[in-house]
């Protein structure tokens, strides 16, 4: 048996139910039937919940048409971009409907990106609209010309539909408020191409790199939103679709937060959408107040949480975008009462190519034990583990890099078609991980994090996990620095956060000593550093490597 023959599909259930196995033909469709389709079905149930403002999917559709159209007035066009500055709020929502409804595609952009950043993103996208928020508007300006934005939309920081702007506005940038109070709802969308128009250009997070844009088609991600939740979920959505809510605490300017709120909408989930993703308190007060049936959480959120004991609950965490220490997770078991169900995809993958599947069995009563890792591939996505050196398949059970094809794989990075895929479609994630035999695959480590000690490799990964072990660690990051007695060679260094008990009473030998108690000579820590706090990405990842460049300067 080989990878080809998908021998993830004997785990394709849930409980005592089967999935299907297979849901080609995909329609081709365009993204924004998600919204119209919600708002048919469920007019009067709450799309958008943020803070006290409420949005039904019946009025998120007239604003999305109405924002769409009053795109179109500004000369937006199919085929354009159309760059979203906002944080987590109702705009950013409304905002990408009705890109999609005019045939653009929406650039996403973090308010956290330095001037460079936004230059990169809004510029190289040839994004001819900007939308913000007041208190970034002068920065945008002083942007204009570097970035090459037509014209800019903006919002009041308190809302549009809570205050207007009361200053006059430049030449060239128009009031969000204004803008929808003032036109009417498009007539029909724009027709568009799904398997060739682009839904989205995101742009890559830069933990690895310089950020690149990844062009998503309206089939990429719609396809991706079938093979997730309403795939997974089937047997259960006669009680969960238009009733249920998803608790959504990560940037929507990421791929991970992005791809949840548009898959919430097309089971017509109540989303609960919090301001900041980095504010511990609100982030267990919502989740006490509101008890929503998932929680989409990236790990740094995990340990925060489990710190913070929010107590028993029947709700489903779900973990994305950085692997999850097995510490963490049994924590967040233990404190919470609920397995965390993890899932694994890349931007690049629109995003979603594994899901566990077994916490959601576990939740609804239908196993007696979960299993942990990233899960098995998706329905109709194709999945094989390579020797990074030669490109064979490793057996069963051995580490390789995950390659993966399907519908759901990007366009190619921008701006051409095809770019960072093979000839005949795969792409290269540049993850490890190894498949058990029941078809679930677990991450071992990025290449790029991985380290060579004297030829032996020493993933990451799994030193974080040894380090999450000890009772003083809140949070870690093991990385390779050049080894100063053996050109050529590495040797693994720990970064560590401690819990605010454990300060000044951890010593360097402790932790060595402990990680001789569970890992190989070669990757016990040759060098350990106490921090304060650790680096973090926009999408709130441990920012390896920031660390590695920094520290390796030193050597």
């Amino acid at each position: 048996m080989t990878y080809a023959d998908k021998p993830w599909l004997k785990s394709y259930k849930l409980g005592p139910y089967k999935l299907e196995h297979s849901l080609a033909p995909f329609p081709e469709e365009p993204l924004y039937k998600v919204v119209d389709d919600a708002a048919a079905k469920y007019p009067g149930q709450t799309a958008v919940l943020f803070l006290d403002r409420k949005i039904r999917y019946g009025e998120l559709k007239v604003l999305a048409d109405k924002l769409a159209a009053a795109l179109i007035g500004l000369g937006v066009q199919r085929g354009d971009r159309v760059c979203v500055f906002l944080p987590n709020c109702p705009e950013f929502i409304i905002s990408d409907w009705a890109i999609l409804k005019t045939g653009a595609a929406m650039v996403p952009t973090s308010i956290l990106r330095t001037d460079d950043g936004l230059v990169h993103e809004a510029g190289s996208s040839q994004s001819r609209v900007i939308i913000c928020r007041e208190e970034q508007l002068e920065r945008v300006l002083g942007l204009k010309e570097k970035c090459g934005y037509e014209n800019i939309i903006v919002t009041s920081t308190a809302g549009y539909d809570v205050k207007g702007l009361s200053a006059s506005l430049p030449e060239g940038v128009y009031e969000f408020r204004k803008l929808l109070d003032e036109t009417d709802p498009v007539a029909a969308p724009v027709d568009i191409d799904p398997k060739e128009d682009l839904c989205e250009l995101a742009f890559t997070g830069g933990a690895t790199g310089v950020p690149k844009g990844v062009m998503v088609t309206h089939f990429n991600r719609y396809c991706c939103i079938l093979q997730g939740f309403p795939w997974m979920l089937k047997p259960l959505l006669r009680g969960l679709a238009g009733k249920a809510s998803v608790f959504l605490p990560v940037p929507l300017s990421h791929a991970y937060g992005h791809y949840t709120y548009q898959a919430a909408a097309a089971l017509g989930l109540r989303v609960i959408l919090m301001p900041d993703p980095r504010d511990t308190q609100m982030l267990v007060e919502y989740i006490r107040k509101y008890r929503p049936f998932m929680i989409p959480t990236v790990p740094t959120q995990l340990m925060r949480i489990a710190q913070a004991r929010v107590g028993k609950m029947n709700v489903i965490p779900i973990c994305g975008a950085a692997p999850l220490p097995r510490e963490v997770s049994e924590r967040i078991k233990k404190e919470m009462g609920t397995p965390v169900s993890e899932g694994y995809g890349l931007t690049e993958t629109s995003p979603l190519t594994h899901f566990n599947i077994s916490p959601f069995s576990k939740v609804t009563g239908f196993m007696a034990k979960e299993k942990r890792g990233m899960g098995v591939p998706s329905p109709d996505t194709e999945c094989k583990l390579v020797d990074p050196d030669t490109g064979e398949e490793v057996p069963f059970g051995d580490p390789g890099e995950v390659v993966v094809r399907g519908p759901q794989i990007m366009k190619g990075y921008w701006p051409e078609q095809g770019s960072g895929l093979t000839t005949d479609g795969w792409l290269h994630t540049g993850d490890i991980a190894y498949m058990d035999e029941d078809g679930y695959f677990h991450l071992s480590d990025r290449l790029k994090d991985m380290v060579n000690v004297s030829g032996m490799k020493v993933y990451t990964t799994l030193v974080d996990e040894v380090l999450y072990k000890h009772p003083g660690v809140h949070m870690a990051a093991a990385i390779g620095v050049p080894d100063p007695n053996t050109p050529g060679s590495e040797r693994v260094m720990a970064i560590i956060q401690l819990k605010d008990d454990y300060k000044e009473k951890v010593t360097t030998a402790e932790i060595r000593d402990f990680c001789r108690e569970h890992l190989s000579p070669y990757a016990v820590p040759k060098f350990v550093e106490f921090r304060d706090e650790l680096p973090m990405t926009v999408t709130e990842k441990l920012f390896k490597k920031a660390l590695r460049d920094e520290i390796v300067a030193r050597f």
